[in-house]
């Protein structure tokens, strides 16, 4: 085994987390059993998993090295990706399958690089359930945060002065083409120009990390999935102020683009209802109202008679806002300060009329949709305008 580890630390230095593709790849190289290999790993008590499918070897390791890889972290918790590790994400008990979930399960399932866009207003589960896609077919992934700032550099890999040597680190980009993983880019409409050094990554083919001369072959399974909340073409009502322009022989590259919107009323509630058993708050009530809260405002929203809307996010935002302070009018109040005074005051006010109107016993769940959208209508001068 220790032989293995030596190959490890000498073909991924300043490194301590390796997922099980990297441990029995350095047993093939070395002519050791890749198997017996990772079953010494997998077993001993010495190689913590932090992710599923990832083993922490650092007390297997030379304390030198370990030195210089908890400096290399430090390092990494300034960069502006979120997470340039391969590890296959934890199931979350909150999700809830809908919307475009199927469709990605099926592109991942398939193995093919297959570049994929899926674009959506903010809050509506795009990221999270990439993240659980990946976690049901047990898939390694990376996620890359974009934003201005994002260049090659943070991308496919740059220089790093560790120790008083310069070392070139490879980017969650390459780690994610050698793994054979997912790579996620979140919020791709956030990026410059800067982001064009991934054309070639884009059509799946080798690419040069000019810094270094190496050539790097994407591995079986590596793909590629982008979210946004445009299409790329900017944010036409200025909703999203920071969304550039991406270049349309980038975009042309993506297979398809898929339009993720909210969930259904029924399908939103199971989400309401898990949030609240994550905080140990539920009130079935409460998630009702809170449901057909948010679904008439959208559809207000829908007709261009607001220029806001409740995400879903939003409303696991006030059940756990509720779950702490106990009061609905307040995780309500509490969350939606976000907003303008007048559009803050016209859903709390559209709330207590939607709260009054269901506690009536003969009314429905299609009633007290329709009387709360009427209601916010009626309430409001926002469509008249």
């Amino acid at each position: 085994m220790n032989n293995v580890i030596e190959k490890l630390m000498s073909k991924y230095p300043n490194k301590t987390i390796f997922t099980s593709k990297e441990i029995k790849a350095a047993a093939v190289e070395i002519g050791e059993n890749p198997r017996s290999a990772y079953t010494a790993v997998k077993y001993t008590n010495n190689c913590p998993s932090p992710h599923r499918g990832s083993y922490n070897l650092e007390r297997m390791m030379p304390k030198s090295s370990v030195t210089t890889k908890a400096k290399v972290e430090m390092v990494k918790g300034v960069e502006s990706v979120s997470n340039d590790e391969v590890f296959v994400p934890d199931f979350d008990a909150t999700f809830v399958p809908w919307g475009n979930f199927t469709e990605i399960v099926k592109v991942l399932k398939s193995r093919m690089f297959y570049p994929t866009f899926v674009s959506g207003l903010s809050g509506n589960g795009k990221t999270f359930q990439i993240e659980q896609a990946c976690a049901k077919l047990n898939r390694e992934y990376v996620r890359v945060q974009i934003s201005p700032e994002t260049d090659e550099d943070d991308l496919i890999g740059g220089f790093r002065l560790i120790k008083g040597e310069t070392v070139f680190q490879k980017g969650p980009v390459i780690k994610a083409m050698e793994a054979g993983a997912v790579l996620m880019i979140d919020e791709i409409d956030r990026g410059t120009n800067k982001i064009m050094c991934l054309q070639g990554v884009l059509e799946g083919k080798p690419v040069l990390i000019k810094k270094t001369g190496e050539v790097v072959e994407p591995s079986e399974g590596f793909n590629i999935i982008a979210t946004a909340n445009t299409k790329g073409k900017g944010s036409e009502d200025g909703r999203y102020s920071g969304a550039t322009i991406i270049d349309d022989a980038f975009l042309e590259r993506f297979t398809i683009t898929l339009e993720q919107t909210f969930p259904t009323m029924a399908t939103e509630e199971k989400i309401v209802m898990k949030h609240m058993s994550k905080f140990e708050k539920v009130d079935e009530e409460f998630a009702k109202l809170l449901v057909g809260w948010a679904d008439a405002i959208r559809k207000t929203f829908y007709d261009e008679g607001i220029d806001e809307v409740i995400s879903t996010r939003r409303l696991c935002h006030i059940v756990q806002t509720f779950s702490i302070f106990g009061k609905r009018d307040k995780a309500i109040a509490l969350c939606v300060n976000r907003f303008d005074d007048d559009t803050k005051e016209a859903f709390i006010d559209l709330y207590d009329k939607v709260d009054a109107t269901i506690n009536a016993p003969e009314l429905d769940e299609e009633e007290l949709l329709e009387r709360a959208d009427a209601s916010f209508k009626d309430n409001n001068n926002w469509e008249d305008e």
